[in-house]
């Protein structure tokens, strides 16, 4: 890019690069935006035409990125190494336990999620779901084994938990193991 001259103004190559930028983008006002469209043609038809010789200033130019809509749920995070230290060792204290043991996904889901919610109406950070690992002797004949080990991880990235939840991790195996989760609450705005 060449130097600008006075404060505002463009050079040749910048304004040609915006240009290109420009006819990618929907106009808000369609009347003002073609006053402008009709202005920036001037202003290229004005500025002297570059040789071919002359590198350009970017190589290509990227179609721009997706905005993500506003009603669009929150990403997921794992929990930070050494906050999960923390919580390993005793320093940080889980602020609740919720054991979903014995239930159906049915009863489960709903429970998994009245307990979220107010966990984060409580203002706790970290919440330890139970889930159990699934099995067992009287559970050894069935095909599906661990369904709520299975599920609630599935329940938490859903949309309507994204607001409640800031990531989740298997837990420690001083704190279950494989048959619980460490879920990170976000503060309610």
């Amino acid at each position: 890019m060449k130097r600008r001259g006075k404060k505002g103004s463009l050079s040749p190559e910048d304004r040609e690069l915006w240009g290109k930028v420009a006819k990618t983008l929907t106009p808000l006002d369609p009347d003002r935006a073609k006053h402008l469209q009709d202005e920036l043609a001037k202003t290229l038809a004005d500025a002297p035409a570059r040789p071919v010789d002359t590198p350009k200033t970017a190589t290509a130019i990227k179609a721009p990125a997706a905005v993500k809509p506003p009603n669009a749920p929150l990403p997921l995070h794992q929990l930070e190494h050494r906050y999960r230290r923390k919580v390993v060792r005793g320093v940080k204290a889980i602020d609740a336990r919720i054991d979903l043991h014995g239930l159906t996904q049915h009863q489960a889901h709903d429970r998994l999620r009245g307990f979220l919610y107010q966990a984060q109406a409580r203002r706790y950070q970290i919440v330890l779901v139970i889930t159990g690992k699934g099995g067992g002797p009287e559970r050894a004949y069935m095909d599906e084994r661990g369904v709520l080990r299975r599920m609630v991880p599935q329940w938490l990235a859903m949309p309507d938990l994204r607001a409640v939840v800031i990531g989740y991790e298997e837990a420690h195996a001083s704190h279950g193991g494989a048959g619980a989760l460490y879920v990170r609450i976000r503060r309610k705005r």
